[in-house]
């Protein structure tokens, strides 16, 4: 069986030995190929996230994306849950794990949401996630209704 933990803990010291330089270019990148990908092209509802400082920096996207005719939603930490919120330039404030959230009253239903762009520590080349540990998206993806294509 494989120690999340442990495997948490090498990539987090592998990618603290990566420059800076290095990862605002592959942000970059990653920004422009999700920008040009055909599931987000087509999609109306798309879920982000807002980036901690060891993952990539993905907030110009969200804010492309919100300036063009799609609705971005981002996360909110409720207790054990996390909702997706419809994301406002101006209605943001620091959530669980200093995370900046959206401020709003109404959660997105998980059915509206077209595309996922799903937070992880790593990925598997066939796409198996490892997540930071707290299940969050685990949880969420597994709710009835919930038909996102994830990314």
């Amino acid at each position: 069986m494989v120690d999340k933990r442990a495997l948490r803990k090498g990539v987090r010291e592998r990618l603290a030995a990566v420059s800076d330089n290095v990862k605002a270019v592959k942000s970059t990148m990653l920004v422009m190929a999700l920008a040009g990908h055909v599931a987000v092209r087509d999609a109306r509802v798309i879920a982000l996230f807002s980036p901690l400082p060891d993952e990539p920096q993905i907030g110009e996207l969200v804010d492309f994306l919100a300036k063009k005719e799609y609705c971005v939603v981002l996360p909110r930490v409720e207790g054990a849950e996390m909702r997706f919120y419809t994301y406002h330039p101006l209605a943001l404030q620091k959530g669980a794990y200093g995370i900046m959230e959206p401020v709003g009253d109404a959660p997105v239903v998980p059915g509206d949401i077209d595309v996922m762009v799903v937070r992880g520590v790593a990925f598997t080349a066939a796409g198996a996630r490892l997540g930071r540990g707290k299940g969050f998206y685990d949880k969420y993806m597994s709710q009835q209704g919930v038909r996102a294509r994830r990314i």
